[in-house]
C-alpha cells in the first residue's frame, strides 16, 4: 500500500520539544520533496518547511525559522520535523506530503504537493 504516515505529535509545554517522523512505504522518497504543512482549528492549512529532493535544500516559515529543522534519512525512507522551543501557537495538526520534482527554496502552497499527504498527526502546546 502506498501511503505516508506521521508519528511523534503529542502533549508538550511550552519550550519543550517534539520530533515528527513522515514514514513513506509502497514507495521511495529520494525523488520526492516532502513538506510538512500544519492545519490549527478554524485556520488554513499552512507550510511550515519543505526539503528538496535534489540536493537536501530547505525552506522554512518565518514562524519556525530557527526552532524547527527538517531532515530526511532516505535510507530510513522517512523525513523528520525536529521541533524545539515550541510555543502554544504551534499547535494544530501536522502533515507531511511529498511531490516530486519540485526545489524547496521559497513559500510553499498546499496544491504544490499532489502526489501523496499523510493522516496527520496532532501536535498540542500547552501549559
Amino acid at each position: 500500500q502506498v501511503q505516508l504516515v506521521e508519528s511523534g505529535g503529542g502533549l508538550v509545554q511550552p519550550g519543550g520539544s517534539l520530533r515528527l517522523s513522515c514514514a513513506a512505504s509502497g514507495f521511495t522518497l529520494d525523488y520526492y520533496a516532502i513538506g510538512w504543512f500544519r492545519q490549527a482549528p478554524g485556520k488554513e492549512r499552512e507550510g511550515v518547511s519543505c526539503i528538496s529532493s535534489s540536493d537536501g535544500s530547505t525552506y522554512y516559515a518565518d514562524s519556525v525559522k530557527g526552532r524547527f529543522t527538517i531532515s530526511r534519512d532516505n535510507a530510513k525512507n522517512t523525513v523528520y520535523l525536529q521541533m524545539n522551543s515550541l510555543k502554544p501557537e504551534d499547535t494544530a495538526v501536522y502533515y507531511c506530503a511529498a511531490v516530486l520534482d519540485y526545489y524547496c527554496s521559497g513559500p510553499f502552497m498546499v496544491s504544490y504537493f499532489n502526489d501523496y499527504w499523510g493522516q496527520g498527526t496532532q501536535v498540542t502546546v500547552s501549559s
